[in-house]
């Protein structure tokens, strides 16, 4: 009971399931939710702990930054089945739609600090 009620928890904010949409369409960092979502970064890095902690996400680490993405191999039936189900659920919700709309746009070097910056090569 203990592992289905963490994941129900986790799905139990609306900041967490549209993170958990916006990764349904690719990793991002934390930056780049922060923007699209305008939280705070603790605020969303707290989210993100809570759906990794619930086995909905997962990261990995490159460079200066850390991508997140849906965790489809999770040891937890409960997170896998409601992963399965949030891929068709809210697909016409407009906030969902909106954060969506916005991912093309996103440039993460714009978060980093500018001594961060990669070179561009000719």
């Amino acid at each position: 009971m203990r592992l289905f009620l963490r994941v129900m928890k986790a799905l139990s904010d609306p900041g967490r399931v549209k993170i958990i949409k916006l990764l349904g369409q690719g990793e991002l960092c934390v930056c780049e939710l922060t923007a699209l979502l305008g939280l705070s970064q603790p605020t969303v890095s707290k989210h993100l702990r809570i759906l990794d902690e619930a086995g909905l996400v997962t990261f990995r680490k490159d460079g200066a930054w850390t991508n997140y993405r849906l965790c489809r191999e999770t040891d937890s039936d409960y997170a896998r089945e409601m992963l399965t189900h949030l891929d068709h659920w809210l697909t016409t919700d407009s906030q969902i739609q909106e954060l969506k709309d916005k991912l093309p746009s996103l440039d993460r070097c714009r978060y980093l600090p500018t001594n961060q910056h990669p070179t561009k090569t000719p």
